[in-house]
């Protein structure tokens, strides 16, 4: 990627209503008992607000891996490991679908069950939970929330910073969720987040060179999964002169979920 690209990216993804966004969440994080923390399955690395440790105060933590119909099953197996690793609970989801969500209840229960026994000590056993739910934007955040309450009770789209403000909703008599607006970071530490959030739609991909940024995404999928590159566009040498042409069309057929189901990090 350019160098005046990637400082214009810098400038132009970390809109007003962010900075809202983060003050809101640092205001409110002391009403929740646990914060989920929704990640795109696709990308668990760069999909993460490295502010999260700071933003949730010390609050028991769920991650729940979307998306992962589109991700390769055997890399989500291990980015779920790698998190249980680091004492996070874990859920895998396909919010559009359904699958996985409704685990969710069980699994914040089980996150704070030290909590709800402590309650049932103190007669309080009818007390209900609340978890605050985080996301980039363009994660699924608000499709899984419409899931898990099973109405449309968050406002979801395709595009990035649906979600604006705070909203309470209710899942049942013992359990609420914070739904937040998406927010990202300041700064980017590398090259590659800003890359992998633009091939995933969390950013607007027209603040880079698409040229760059396509050929970037195809030298990565050429390492990953270089017999699926091979299979549908035959031998690819980068530098060619249809190389440009060639990269923009499997950033669109990526787009369109025509190469399979890819993960473009993995946890090691």
């Amino acid at each position: 990627m350019a160098e005046n690209s990637f400082e214009k990216l810098n400038i132009q993804w970390f809109p007003g209503h962010m900075t809202k966004a983060q003050r809101m969440i640092e205001e409110n994080v002391r009403l929740v008992d646990a914060v989920c923390e929704i990640l795109d399955a696709r990308i668990p690395r760069s999909s993460r607000n490295p502010d999260i440790d700071r933003l949730a105060a010390g609050k028991p933590r769920l991650v729940i891996l979307n998306r992962c119909d589109l991700a390769d099953p055997a890399v989500t197996k291990k980015w779920a490991a790698y998190f249980r690793a680091q004492g996070l609970a874990v859920l895998e989801t396909d919010a559009r679908s359904g699958r996985g969500v409704n685990a969710f209840p069980a699994a914040v229960r089980e996150l704070l069950r030290d909590k709800l026994a402590e309650y049932e000590r103190k007669g309080q056993s009818g007390r209900g939970l609340r978890i605050m739910v985080l996301g980039i934007p363009n994660v699924g955040k608000s499709t899984f929330i419409n899931k898990v309450a099973g109405r449309k009770a968050a406002a979801a789209g395709d595009k990035p910073g649906v979600t604006r403000g705070r909203q309470w909703i209710s899942i049942d008599r013992s359990l609420d969720l914070l739904d937040t607006p998406g927010i990202l970071w300041p700064k980017f530490d590398s090259q590659e987040v800003g890359e992998m959030l633009a091939v995933t739609n969390a950013i607007k991909s027209d603040v880079l060179d698409r040229e760059t940024l396509a050929a970037n995404f195809m030298l990565r999928l050429c390492e990953l999964y270089p017999d699926a590159v091979k299979e549908r566009y035959g031998v690819v040498r980068t530098g060619e002169e249809n190389g440009f042409e060639l990269a923009n069309t499997l950033l669109d057929e990526y787009h369109g979920g025509k190469l399979g189901r890819l993960s473009l990090e993995r946890p090691e």
